[in-house]
């Protein structure tokens, strides 16, 4: 495809969709040939024309990085979206109907003290990198209908993002295996999922080096300060008003969201 009218009609498209919260059709199905690197100019322009509107890119998240998230969105690799200041709910108040059809994704976040840069980031240059780590909730949303998504979908509709709460305790990278760090997912009392760290591409830093190499073929970088949400340890629950969800993380503690 890689047409520019095109590009900016799907880009009017997905953002038009999030502001009237009425979701269309998925890209995938009405324009024939779209692709990853088509979404990913997408999601680009979208972010570049929220910026210019004063919104402030508060870090990356990575998606689609447990085999549980693949399986129920029918993928087979991660990808990657922006996240935004107004995303950010402290305190763990979702705004309910500001959104179209969220689920709930329980994760470690990443917050960074020094930029990732270069392509060639490793393991070893994520931890160097990283100022803590804390238990978070990412809320996702689709703008695509029924959330009958592909790949190109998904990526284009920035990565599916639409919230995340940040858990309160923090620690150092290294204070702990990641890898098997545990998580148990609550609605209200109800376990609905558990799950540990090495879903997430075998190791939560592992993912963030993935993505800090990803962005920098789109000229992305990771940067210090931003907070960056490493991936799903299990498969998302849908979220409506009036839900309470709780991830119980082993040494790092736990998270609630309220859908209000």
């Amino acid at each position: 495809m890689s047409d520019i009218r095109q590009i900016q009609e799907l880009a009017d498209a997905l953002y038009e969709a999030e502001r009237s919260r009425v979701a269309i059709p998925p890209l995938t199905q009405t324009s024939p040939g779209f692709s990853v690197e088509d979404a990913y100019r997408v999601q680009l322009r979208n972010v570049e024309r929220v910026v210019a509107m004063g919104h402030v890119v508060s870090g990356k998240k990575i998606g689609l990085t447990s085999p549980g998230i693949q399986k129920q969105l029918g993928v087979d690799e991660p990808d990657y979206g922006h996240l935004f200041a107004a995303m950010d709910c402290r305190g763990g108040d979702v705004a309910t109907d500001a959104l179209i059809q969220p689920k709930i994704e329980g994760e470690l976040a990443f917050v960074l003290k020094k930029d990732l840069t270069g392509g060639h980031v490793t393991v070893a240059d994520v931890a160097d990198a990283t100022d803590y780590v804390s238990a978070a909730f990412e809320i996702v949303d689709s703008r695509v209908a029924d959330w009958k998504i592909k790949l190109p979908d998904t990526v284009a509709d920035n990565a599916s993002s639409g919230r995340y709460v940040l858990g309160e305790k923090r620690l150092g990278v290294d204070a702990v295996d990641l890898a098997k760090v545990t998580m148990k997912l609550y609605k209200g009392s109800e376990l609905v999922s558990e799950g540990e760290g090495s879903a997430v591409l075998g190791d939560p830093k592992a993912a963030v080096a993935w993505l800090a190499n990803c962005l920098w073929k789109y000229g992305v970088a990771l940067k210090g300060g931003e907070v960056i949400l490493s991936g799903a340890f299990t498969a998302a629950p849908v979220a409506a008003k009036g839900d309470v969800f709780t991830a119980e993380f082993s040494d790092f503690g736990t998270v609630t969201a309220r859908f209000v």
